[in-house]
């Protein structure tokens, strides 16, 4: 894995003594986002009010350059802004967020939609039925035609004081966490089953004494927690020994940590 590939931030814990910690990059973490995504936010540049951006939720697929891929009926005030000027952007916002919703991850995709050529309409469509299997109701009418998002400019928030503009390049390299789809449930589990092992890696691993642990994300190199401290509620990255690419590693690396975590206190 290339320096490149991984972020590194000192943030808040540089001064409070917590150790730097290896993170995915922004343009990672926005592929990332944009996977695990089945609908977002469509802009595109009014043509009944000129000047003004048109908004709506939209479904979409995804190719495998991290494209969007839309199912646009001509009845569509979409249809007839793209017509007109292909410009747009996307919004895409993490899927399970709750609570506060500037805390959560957020990424915008800016770039030309246009309609797919008719070679490529096959593909398009069993990626978008892949994620859209009810679609094939009417995924073949004769009002319906696909769009797709050349991206020329991304940017990500991945919460409060984190975010930064990704080059349409760099985002079109990076691949989607390994964990994505099993995040969900590895978090679960650990909240669920492991409260006292995750104040354990916190004390150890991040420095941080807490009554309360709760691990709020993973990906290949660590996890985040939200602390429950006397001073406080506090967040904390923390690495993994080495990275992962599968829950099975994952898990393992999790055991292998509390094991390392119990022989130091």
């Amino acid at each position: 894995m290339s320096s490149s590939s991984i972020r590194k931030h000192a943030g808040t814990g540089a001064a409070s003594g917590q150790p730097v910690v290896p993170e995915p990059s922004f343009a990672e973490r926005a592929r990332t986002l944009v996977y695990l995504a089945r609908i977002g936010s469509l802009s595109t540049h009014s043509r009944k009010q000129p000047g003004f951006p048109f908004g709506s939720v939209m479904p979409c697929g995804l190719d495998e350059h991290g494209r969007p891929i839309f199912l646009i009926s001509t009845m569509a005030m979409h249809t007839q802004n793209l017509q007109a000027d292909p410009r747009a952007s996307l919004l895409v916002t993490q899927p399970d967020a709750s609570g506060d919703p500037l805390g959560a991850s957020r990424v915008t995709l800016m770039g030309n939609v246009l309609t797919i050529p008719e070679l490529e309409v096959e593909e398009a469509r069993r990626l978008y039925l892949a994620r859209y299997a009810n679609s094939q109701y009417w995924v073949d009418f004769e009002d319906f035609s696909f769009y797709r998002m050349d991206v020329v400019d991304v940017y990500y928030v991945g919460g409060f004081g984190v975010m930064g503009w990704v080059s349409d390049s760099d985002y079109e390299q990076a691949q989607p966490d390994p964990l994505a789809d099993a995040a969900g449930e590895i978090i679960q589990h650990m909240n669920a089953d492991h409260k006292d092992a995750l104040i354990l890696l916190a004390r150890v691993f991040a420095r941080i004494e807490s009554q309360e642990a709760t691990m709020t994300a993973v990906d290949r190199l660590g996890f985040h927690a939200r602390l429950k401290t006397e001073d406080g509620m506090r967040g904390a990255r923390i690495a993994f020994l080495r990275e992962v690419s599968n829950p099975a590693e994952t898990r393992k690396v999790l055991v292998e940590m509390v094991q390392q975590a119990r022989s130091e206190v």
